[in-house]
């Protein structure tokens, strides 16, 4: 784990923003929280020790699933272009529930299974849910009248597909001739 001195663990998520948002604004809520993340993560093509986080977050009356799945997608078509492949498969998230990860298909191989990929033929960008009526309550937003989704996915895996980076890795080795490209 990455410490400081003092014992402290540097934060793993910039989730905790969202709850400072509910519990400190009023509804409606929209908001995006960027930021710097470390995890226990081995580097390899995907992964990184340390990666920046963008955590979205809506709460109103008449939030859903649909809305969610709506606004990612309409996001990830922006980014990626109107023809991307993505899909939504159910997993489970502490705070959210139904909870969700969203992946599209591996630029590398086209679906068919690669080294990039781990022979899936997809990357998964993020993971996102509706946010849990518990949580809403014990931010003081009511539940009865109010629901949300959040969101939280790694800027650097959104741009490695978005610019076709084959490996991580090379985002943060500082080599001039990769990064001329950009």
């Amino acid at each position: 784990y990455f410490t400081d001195d003092d014992s402290l663990l540097l934060r793993t998520q910039t989730s905790p923003m969202q709850v400072r948002v509910m519990e400190n604004t009023k509804t409606p809520i929209c908001i995006l929280a960027p930021g710097r993340v470390y995890r226990k993560d081995e580097a390899d093509a995907t992964h990184s020790p340390m990666f920046h986080q963008i955590e979205g977050l809506v709460v109103d009356e008449g939030i859903t699933m649909g809305d969610l799945k709506g606004a990612l997608t309409t996001i990830m078509r922006n980014i990626y272009g109107k023809d991307a492949v993505m899909r939504f498969r159910p997993h489970h998230f502490p705070f959210t529930e139904p909870s969700a990860e969203m992946d599209i298909m591996c630029f590398h191989c086209h679906g068919e299974g690669c080294r990039l990929c781990k022979g899936e033929g997809w990357i998964e960008l993020l993971g996102a849910g509706m946010v849990h009526p518990r949580v809403l309550e014990m931010a003081g937003i009511d539940p009865n009248v109010y629901s949300g989704w959040a969101f939280g996915m790694g800027l650097e895996r959104t741009a490695m597909r978005r610019f076709k980076i084959a490996d991580l890795r090379l985002i943060f080795e500082n080599d001039v001739r990769f990064l001329e490209q950009f």
